[in-house]
């Protein structure tokens, strides 16, 4: 598209001259290019410069008859009304010019007459300007009329245009836009009418003339932006164009056909554009379908077709080009079903790359023309390009310049003359690298869509051009690419072709491997016909490789067995291949996904899925080609991932003594080894399982004339899939097996099982493992029949519940420990195992660990203990996996034996310890952080400074086994010690206490506050405890398990309320009843109390009382109460309330118990003292 002039390829813009006041063009050229739509202006300094506006003088007698028309078009036609010929000239004038001096006035005239009578030809509109430098300098009236009438113009084309005022300068432009759109719009529809005239009265005298008026009247309407006019007028004149083909002779036969297409594309250009920018895509490709089936056939004589073809080729590619830069799209009323009635395009037809990919395809047939002998049939030796050939004025045109003297006339061509001047031009550029360009850029467009069908179509195109150019390493490189999709979807005509042209370039590179893969691929291909009758229409697609028939595939495959055999075809030895490669052995590999699969498939299955070790096995080896004739292996190798087991078949004629030295395992005579085409040849041999594991066949090498080693891999017949190019081909379907099971259900590989280990492993465990202790697991391992070498014992803990971690990644997280930790091995001797082999076991992860297992003798037996801790309640599952040898050799060791066993072991966590306070006996101080916290969630217990506190813990014992408690105390800081002193005073006294399981022991602590502190923690409390275990163990381990005492709040009671009475009492007899309140606090402390009647009690005194208790005193309140029944029973409740505080405090009811007795005891101290002893021993 760039080759277009920028005038064919930009919308016409209207062009306006102005003419002196050089210093007021730029403001006005910027006013009037800003606007849209914007306009050109030609700016003259002075009206001196006004000859460039004058028309043309033709110099012909009047009297002469009319000229006979020398083209369509002219080539600057277009580009002269763009940049020569005004629309609007403006002539510009100073105030002072025409309003001062008579002679300024009567040179102004004489500038304005002239101007008229210049642009009177060419019909332009005029426009006067009067330039004013101030707004107030206001001319006169009879000075406009004068000069409006010496302009003969209207009164609205005199402008005046205010110099230095900014506003009424803007003003004025802004009018002076309007005025100049105005007029621009009124010239060209006028022109397009004069000239539209001439075609409705047809007065003209030759048809160019119609085409040349259909083309004018179409500018001059994009001039006033009317598309319609504009799409029917090019349209008018490409219907004109298409009768001139047969009809006009003004120029030779050759001459005419190019000037016709030339000005054809013209109009195509500018229709394809208006449709295009206007939004009718489908409008735009059904016409440009219409233009090409009417100049499809015009091919002209076949001495320049090439000519044909080449603007052929032009027509695709600039379309694609609009297609591509239009910003249009298929609208969406349009009917999905393409290629039908109601929508006759096609998908394709709507994306660029398609008519890239034509353009490439047509171009490609101008350079078969060109190579064709009969575009210089009739050019005989004598027929000399002429010199001083160029572009004549008129579109599609070439003369010959002749110089004579001085004189230079121009000169027609005949068409031998043109044809070998095009013929010449043509010869210059080379196509192929144009073409590949153009299919370049249509495969990645159809890339970019995921056509990869269309690409690889356009792949293979670019490949041929690299062929045709001589490049034959890039074409090999793409011609690679497009065979894989050829073969992946089953192209096989296709194929074919680019297999030839893949074989033709090894030969060229001199690549005999490839050539040979290549042809053998070839010769394999599903082709079944052998008539040329389905060719004869395609005859330039077959490539080199010719007909795609049986018989060429009979030579294809015959040129490789020569090859190999050393003799030469007169196709091969005219290329001469290095022949030195021939005297090796070629060796070529097919795998599944191998394109020579079709070449050599082996089919490998074994009878029985597992065997003994050392037992006979049956495998059945079948092998089934493609290609067409019978092929004779001279040697078939089977070999196996066991070296062992390898086999050796060869046919009857063959020397095997050679074989059996260079070990290539059992040697099978073979009566015949013949491969017929698509036919299965089956064999069956018998071999012998080897070591324990998987056997599995590996690969079938055939050897191919002594030379030709083809090494296929092994596939199991359940898992085997047909080739896509012959799945669907008409043939009897065989099974790689006589037996069907066989043959959907055999596999390549089978299964040897192992021989019984003869070694016993043993694991003991003494019950559920505790939670800090070290927890010892026995590993015995027991040699039977079997000496054990290179052993290895592998533990692994793994957690019972499933997942197989030992702790949730959110606890990984948080903290590196782990519930199960494995900490060494240790053997039963007591020699532990290096300190560096424990740490390589905690580097390798904390479950898991190996241990070394010495050799032992048949009968002998190794034992080790496996310490494991766990640091969290959680089952566990132990697996140990011995893995040994039977010997010491190489051989042996890939074999390993492996028993394995594994032990669920409970996690438990020992005890449960739990601790609480208690205040003293009939004392009960005010807490006022007990008063606050009352209705909050803070739980912290709270204690009285200077007041002896209990703390009683307990130790559960959670376990079924029996615990020794040796020791329990709490571990204080040394600021807790000088805050708060601690003492035991109940608790272990012999050396241990056995705690049963589901039993409690307590122990009682004494808990004395020295100093007020919100949040005091009072220690640790420590529990030294072990396994209760049985006479003769000797593992009495101690473990101390810690647990934090929580925080607790101390501070000083303002009141503390004690209880005085009598231990117990008498039945009737009175007794005193005390409370005392005391204030430790320095402020005057009121307090009220009240008394409740109990029915069990008479007393005196008053059920409510106040009092004021001053500072650090103390304040008592006394009754006498009666006991009126035995037995333990509740005083009168008591409730002594804070004023200051509002609160109240009333004592427990344990505070509040007595012992009535029925009458006066009488207690046997010293007996008792006797047996409270032997309660608490």
């Amino acid at each position: 598209m760039e080759d277009y002039p920028e005038e064919l390829r930009t919308p016409p813009v209207s062009l306006v001259s102005i003419v002196g006041c050089p210093e007021m063009h730029g403001s006005i050229s910027t006013a009037l290019s800003s606007q849209k739509p914007p306009m050109n202006t030609l700016a003259l300094p002075d009206f001196a410069k006004t000859n460039v506006l004058s028309r043309t003088a033709r110099n012909r007698d009047p009297l002469a008859p009319p000229q006979a028309v020398s083209g369509i078009l002219k080539k600057d036609w277009l580009l002269k009304h763009r940049t020569r010929v005004p629309a609007v000239v403006a002539a510009m004038f100073r105030a002072d010019q025409v309003s001062g001096d008579p002679a300024q006035w009567l040179q102004a005239c004489s500038d304005l007459e002239n101007l008229k009578s210049i642009i009177q030809g060419r019909h332009s509109k005029l426009v006067v300007i009067l330039v004013q430098a101030q707004a107030g300098d206001e001319l006169g009236e009879e000075v406009i009329v004068a000069l409006r009438k010496r302009a003969e113009i209207d009164s609205k084309h005199l402008i005046v245009l205010v110099e230095s005022d900014e506003a009424e300068r803007n003003k004025s432009l802004l009018k002076l836009r309007t005025i100049f759109a105005e007029l621009c719009s009124t010239y060209y529809r006028e022109e397009g009418r004069r000239i539209k005239s001439r075609i409705e009265k047809r007065n003209f005298s030759s048809v160019e003339l119609s085409v040349r008026y259909c083309y004018k009247v179409a500018v001059y309407a994009e001039f006033r932006r009317d598309w319609a006019e504009a799409q029917k007028f090019y349209e008018e004149g490409v219907r004109v164009l298409r009768e001139m083909i047969g009809t006009s002779t003004r120029l030779p036969p050759a001459q005419r056909l190019v000037e016709i297409k030339a000005v054809a594309d013209l109009f195509y250009f500018k229709i394809s554009t208006l449709l295009l920018h206007g939004g009718k895509v489908v409008e735009a490709i059904t016409w440009f379908r219409k233009h090409i089936r009417s100049f499809e056939r015009v091919v002209g004589s076949p001495e320049v077709a090439f000519l044909h073809w080449e603007w052929f080729s032009r027509q695709f590619l600039v379309f694609g080009e609009l297609m591509e830069t239009t910003s249009s799209t298929v609208p969406d009323t349009l009917s999905p079903r393409f290629g039908t009635a109601d929508n006759a395009l096609t998908e394709w037809e709507f994306q660029p790359a398609y008519y890239y990919q034509l353009a490439a395809n047509y171009l490609r047939e101008k350079r078969c023309a060109l190579e064709c002998p009969s575009s210089r049939a009739n050019l005989t030796g004598d027929n000399e390009i002429p010199d001083s050939i160029m572009s004549s004025v008129y579109v599609g045109q070439y003369v010959r310049l002749f110089e004579q003297g001085d004189t230079i006339s121009v000169l027609p061509l005949s068409d031998t003359e043109y044809t070998s001047y095009a013929l010449s031009e043509a010869e210059r550029f080379q196509d192929s690298y144009e073409i590949i360009a153009l299919f370049r850029k249509a495969y990645e467009s159809f890339l970019s869509l995921g056509a990869t069908r269309m690409a690889s179509s356009c792949s293979a195109g670019m490949a041929i051009e690299y062929y045709a150019a001589g490049e034959f390493g890039n074409a090999k490189k793409l011609f690679d690419g497009v065979a894989g999709l050829y073969r992946q979807e089953g192209w096989t005509t296709l194929l074919w072709e680019i297999l030839g042209y893949l074989r033709e370039c090894s030969r060229k590179l001199n690549s005999l491997m490839n050539f040979i893969s290549y042809s053998l691929e070839m010769a394999a291909l599903p082709v079944f016909s052998d008539s040329l009758q389905g060719y004869s229409e395609n005859k330039s697609k077959c490539g080199p490789a010719g007909w795609p028939t049986i018989s060429r595939r009979e030579e294809i495959q015959q040129e490789v067995v020569n090859i190999l055999e050393g003799k030469h075809t007169s196709e091969v030895a005219d290329d001469e291949f290095n022949l030195e490669l021939t005297e090796e052995s070629t060796h070529l590999v097919i795998d599944q996904i191998s394109p020579l699969r079709i070449v050599l498939v082996a089919s490998v299955a074994f009878h029985d899925q597992s065997v003994k070790p050392g037992s006979p096995l049956s495998i059945s080896v079948s092998l089934l080609s493609h290609l067409p004739s019978p092929v004779t292996i001279d040697r078939l190798e089977v070999q196996f991932n066991q070296s062992d087991c390898n086999f050796v078949m060869v046919s009857a004629h063959e020397d095997s003594s050679m074989l059996n030295s260079q070990g290539h395992g059992q040697v099978v005579h073979s009566p015949s080894l013949t491969l017929f085409s698509n036919k299965w040849m089956r064999l069956t041999h018998e071999v012998k399982s080897g070591q324990s594991g998987k056997l599995e066949c590996l690969s079938v090498k055939a050897v191919l004339n002594k030379r030709l080693v083809v090494s296929c891999q092994a596939e199991s017949p359940a898992s085997m899939e047909d080739s896509p190019l012959w799945k669907f081909e008409d043939q009897v379907e065989a099974l790689p097996t006589k037996d069907a099971v066989l043959a959907f259900s055999g596999q390549k590989l089978t299964q040897v099982e192992e021989p019984d280990a003869q070694v016993d492993l043993v694991l003991d465990s003494n019950g559920p493992a505790l939670v800090g202790e070290l927890f010892v697991v026995p590993v015995t391992i027991l040699s039977k029949g079997h000496s054990v070498h290179s052993g290895e014992l592998k533990i692994n803990l793994v957690d019972a519940k499933g997942g197989g971690l030992l702790m949730s990644p959110t606890e990984a997280e948080e903290s590196e420990s782990h519930h199960v930790e494995l900490l060494g091995v240790s053997t039963v001797t007591g020699d532990e195992v290096s300190k560096e082999e424990v740490d390589s076991i905690k580097k390798i992860q904390y479950s898991f660990g190996v241990v070394s297992v010495p050799t032992l003798a048949t009968g002998e037996s190794w034992s080790c203990k496996l310490e494991i801790k766990w640091h969290g309640a959680k089952s566990v599952m132990l697996y140990v996996s011995l893995g040994y040898s039977l010997d010491s050799s190489e051989d042996a060791s890939l074999h390993r034996l492996n028993v394995h066993r594994s032990l669920q072991v409970e996690g438990k966590i020992p005890m449960i310890v739990g601790h609480q306070f208690l205040r003293p006996f009939r004392r009960e101080p005010l807490l006022l952080s007990r008063i606050r916290s009352s209705s909050g969630d803070d739980k912290k217990d709270s204690l009285a400074m200077k007041e002896s506190n209990m703390l009683i813990v307990s130790a559960r014992n959670c376990t079924e086994v029996p615990l020794r408690l040796h020791s329990i105390a709490i571990e204080s800081d040394d600021d807790g010690k000088q805050l708060c002193s601690v003492e035991q005073i109940s608790g272990i006294s012999d050396e241990y206490a056995v705690v049963a399981p589901s039993t409690e022991y307590k122990a009682v602590f004494s808990v004395n506050p020295r100093a007020s502190s919100p949040e005091f923690c009072l220690g640790e409390l420590c529990l030294n405890w072990s396994r209760d275990l049985r006479l003769g163990e000797n593992q009495d381990t101690h473990v101390v398990m810690k647990q934090r005492l929580p925080e607790v709040h101390i501070e000083e009671p303002p009141l503390v309320v004690s209880i005085e009475c009598p231990p117990y009492a008498i039945l009737g007899i009175p007794f005193t009843f005390y409370v005392k309140v005391h204030n430790s606090t320095s402020l005057l402390q009121e307090i009220k109390y009240s008394l409740v009647d109990s029915q069990n009690f008479v007393f005196s005194g008053a059920h409510n009382h106040a009092a004021f208790i001053l500072p650090k005193t103390e304040h008592t309140v006394s009754h006498k109460l009666v006991p009126l029944g035995s037995g333990s029973q509740q005083l009168p409740k008591i409730t002594v309330t804070s004023v200051r505080y509002s609160a109240a405090l009333t004592p427990p009811t344990a505070a509040t118990t007595v012992f009535v007795y029925p009458s006066e005891p009488k207690f046997n101290l010293e007996k008792s003292h006797s047996v409270s002893d032997e309660l608490v021993s």
